[in-house]
Order: structure tokens, then C-alpha cells, then sequence
């Protein structure tokens, strides 16, 4: 049994006991899977389920000293994360539950070799990034477990500040995967910091990662430290400020969460500035809380995506595109081929009726032998050199699409004497075009189930059942 179909059974038995939805969705992209390793898309060992995060994520970014390390040591009810002034933390931290009590701290090692985590071969990309920083991943990632309720069932990934590491290339690569894969992002701003033009940089970088997404309503944007515009009453100018910066780089928030500690003695001339300062921290609080709780249904709805997605990638990008080099290596070498056996035999038949030889059944035997090496190795160099035209167009096509499928492997699978001979690829039919039809269609089906799960048009109760999260998503 390959080790791609032992971690989606794996993986299947704790889904069963978390989201019995979510197990159609493995048991579909192991289908993908199998597409995808027939045709050499994908290596024995790999699987796209492993390709995306299971767990709920929520991502934590911003500035350092921004306050999210306090932020994060207020939700889990302990002090995990370091936190003060400067850049404490320089190290991409992924929190997840544990029952035992003693917070404990493991080697980035445990994420880059653990297909259950988001950061699965990400050493890959840290390499591809700064050559010869992949092996240095204990320098960039960390694991810690906490026993706190409210990381049950969910991931949280707290970042270093954008500007606090010397290692940026790096950082921003990864920052960008964990963007991806998150099912919520909580950006953090210092509003201590009165001029947000001077940070224009971060405010650049975080507000492409942002804008014209399609999955945009997944960022929170948090104005943080607010309790400093407390004596002079300056909330709604620091606001505005910000709001201007982020429009300045394409991007209109509507709304900043605007937060401070919860243990910060807020120092006001006014009780009623004080007392609304707590009231907007209390309010925005518990509604950023309240989204963080509801992670696990946007993390369905996330994998569901991403199984539509993948399987349209294979379906419509990556095999019509590996199709189409491998039509054109047989039709250009079987052409050429066609074009040097009519030269051979013409050739072999004028000499014959030049010499007298043609009808000399032993001349004619040396004759026809001569000119099937001639054309074997003829046909092996025009054929090598066509393979390797159509594995440098494969290649730039591949980054330009930014496919997930390895087209090069699949070619050099492909490319053999049975394509050459029949025209046709092992692996790939009209059956299997129909199931990744079928698991396009099933997915539609997953999210009107999740639909019915999140819904109750009829307004009769008895008629909605519901898994215990989502009737805390919507409570």
C-alpha cells in the first residue's frame, strides 16, 4: 500500500470523529491522487491531500511590539508567547493543544516532516528562496503545545514582525504560505505608532497579500495598543490615519478592530474616555474571539474550495497542457520518422535498380537491416531532442502557472513506445475524464450539504441538524 493512501486512511478515521463531511472529501481527493500517480503527475509518495492543511488554522501577522504575543498568551489563558518591546520573537511559532500542562517547545524539524501540519516540506521553498537556508528550518520554525481549551480543534501560527527579521526574503516566502493555507489571518497594527507612512514597506507587502483575493473576508485587521489615545481623546484621528495609509496602497478597510490589553490601566483626564475606550476593547474583543471560535466551518469550506480548485487544475491546466507536449513529441517524431523511412526506401530501391541488387535476397536483407539502424538511431536522436524541447516548455509553463503538478515527471512517464505506437497515454481516458467531472460535481454536493449544516430557510428546527461546531459558529 502506497504511503499516500495510508495517510488519507489515517486520516479518514479522525475525520470520521471530527466531520463526518469532511471524510467524502478525502476519499475524492484520494481519487485525485490516483489520476494523478498513473499519470506521473504526482511521485508514489505524495498525495494532494497532504498538500493542504486538515487542521482549523488562524495566522497572526504584523509589525513587532504590535501586541501579538499578548494577544495570543490572552486567548489561550497562559503565557506561551514572549512578549515586550522589542522583536522577542524571531521564529514562525506553531501553537497547537496538548493535555499535558508543561508548555513544551519543539524543533521546526517536527513541522517540515509532518504532513499533518502546514509547514510540510517547507524547507523546499526556504531553499528556493535563500539558497542554502532550507537545512537552517530550526531557524525559521518552531512547535509548541499548550494545554488550553480554546485551542482545540485549531492551529494558530504567531509570525516574527515583519520588520524585526534579517532573513526577509525567507520570511516573506513563508508569510505567504501560511496566508494561503489559513482559514483566518489577524493583522496587527501599533497604534503607538503615529505615522503608519513611515512602515510603508510592511503596509505594501500585507496589503498585497490582502487585496483582490478571493478569499478576503478571512482578514481581520487590529489596531492594537488603543489605550495610548486615551488622554488626548485621539481614537478616531489614529484610525483614520491608518485607514488613509491602507488606501493610499490600494486597499479600503472598512473596519479596524481597535483593541488594547485587557490588564492595561488605561490613564484618561476624562472617566467617559476611559470607560468608552473599554467598552470598544470589550466589544471588538469578543467578536475577534467569536471568529476565531468559527474557524472550523471556514476551514470546511476551505478544503472544499481547495478540492474544486485541484481537480480543475488537473482537469483543465495540467493534463490538457501534458497532452498536449505529448501529441506533439509522437506527431513531430513520427512525422520525421515517416519522412526518413520514405527516404530509406526510396534510397534502398533506386540502389537496388542501380546495382542490379533489388531482387538479391541477400542484398536486400543487408540493405533493409542497414536502414532500420539507420532509422532506430535517426528515430532515438530526433526523439531525445523533441523530449527535451517539450521538457523546457513543460518546465516554463508549469512556473508560469504556478501548477502544483509535476508536468516534466509526467512527460518522461508518458513519452514511451505505447503513446508512440497507439497515440494513447496510459492512465488517461474518457472514464477518467468523467471522475474528475464526477468529483467536481460531488464537491458542489459537500458544500450545499455544509450549506443545509449552516442553514434553516423553513424556520423549522426540528428539520436542521447540526454538528456541535456549527451550532456555535452561528450562535
Amino acid at each position: 500500500m502506497q504511503a499516500s493512501q495510508i495517510y488519507v486512511q489515517n486520516l479518514e478515521k479522525h475525520l470520521a470523529e471530527e466531520n463526518p463531511l469532511l471524510v467524502d472529501v478525502a476519499k475524492n481527493f484520494q481519487t485525485l491522487d490516483n489520476v494523478a500517480n498513473d499519470l506521473g503527475l504526482l511521485r508514489p509518495e505524495q498525495s494532494t491531500a497532504r498538500q493542504i492543511p486538515w487542521w482549523p488554522l488562524i495566522s497572526i501577522l504584523g509589525l513587532f511590539s504590535a501586541g501579538k504575543s499578548t494577544f495570543i498568551n490572552h486567548f489561550l489563558g497562559q503565557k506561551v508567547q514572549r512578549s515586550g518591546v522589542q522583536a522577542v520573537d524571531d521564529k514562525f511559532t506553531v501553537l497547537c493543544y496538548s493535555p499535558d500542562s508543561e508548555v513544551k517547545t519543539l524543533p521546526g524539524l517536527a513541522l517540515d516532516v509532518d504532513p499533518r501540519f502546514p509547514f510540510y516540506q517547507i524547507s523546499q521553498e526556504i531553499e528556493e528562496a535563500i539558497e542554502g537556508e532550507g537545512k537552517r528550518i530550526n531557524a525559521y520554525l518552531q512547535l509548541k503545545t499548550c494545554n488550553s481549551e480554546n485551542l482545540k480543534g485549531k492551529i494558530l501560527i504567531d509570525s516574527p514582525g515583519f520588520d524585526a527579521d534579517a532573513q526577509r526574503s525567507a520570511t516573506l516566502r513563508i508569510t505567504k504560505h501560511i496566508i494561503d493555507v489559513s482559514d483566518l489571518v489577524l493583522i496587527f497594527f501599533d497604534a503607538r505608532r503615529p505615522e503608519p507612512g513611515a512602515m510603508r514597506d510592511t503596509l505594501e507587502y500585507l496589503v498585497k497579500t490582502s487585496v483582490d483575493r478571493y478569499d478576503s473576508e478571512k482578514f481581520i485587521y487590529i489596531l492594537n495598543q488603543i489605550d495610548v489615545t486615551a488622554r488626548e481623546d485621539s481614537l478616531a484621528e489614529v484610525v483614520a490615519a491608518w485607514k488613509s495609509a491602507m488606501a493610499e496602497k490600494g486597499l479600503n478597510v472598512t473596519h479596524f478592530y481597535t483593541i488594547y490589553a485587557p490588564d492595561v490601566e488605561v490613564k484618561a483626564e476624562h472617566e467617559y474616555v476611559k470607560q468608552r475606550l473599554e467598552a470598544r476593547r470589550n466589544r471588538d474583543l469578543a467578536e475577534i474571539h467569536k471568529r476565531m471560535k468559527q474557524v472550523e466551518v471556514k476551514r470546511a469550506y476551505r478544503i472544499l474550495n481547495t478540492l474544486d480548485l485541484t481537480t480543475k487544475e488537473l482537469k483543465d491546466q495540467a493534463i490538457p497542457i501534458l497532452m498536449k507536449a505529448l501529441m506533439g513529441w509522437r506527431n513531430w517524431t513520427l512525422r520525421l520518422d515517416t519522412f526518413v523511412f520514405a527516404v530509406l526506401v526510396a534510397g534502398i530501391v533506386y540502389a537496388g535498380l542501380i546495382t542490379g541488387f533489388l531482387f538479391n535476397p541477400l542484398a536486400d536483407a543487408i540493405a533493409v537491416g542497414a536502414g532500420m539502424v539507420v532509422l532506430m538511431l535517426f528515430h532515438m536522436i530526433v526523439s531525445s531532442l523533441f523530449k527535451m524541447y517539450y521538457r523546457s516548455w513543460l518546465t516554463k509553463r508549469q512556473k508560469q502557472l504556478g501548477l502544483r503538478f509535476n508536468l516534466v515527471r509526467a512527460f518522461n512517464q508518458c513519452a514511451n513506445w505505447r503513446l508512440y505506437a497507439t497515440g494513447k497515454v496510459k492512465g488517461w481516458s474518457e472514464k477518467v475524464r468523467k471522475e474528475l467531472d464526477d468529483i467536481i460535481n460531488r464537491a458542489d454536493i459537500l458544500i450545499q450539504r455544509l450549506n443545509d449544516q449552516m442553514t434553516n430557510p423553513s424556520g423549522k428546527p426540528e428539520e436542521l441538524k447540526k454538528p456541535q461546531v456549527v451550532e456555535e459558529a452561528v450562535s
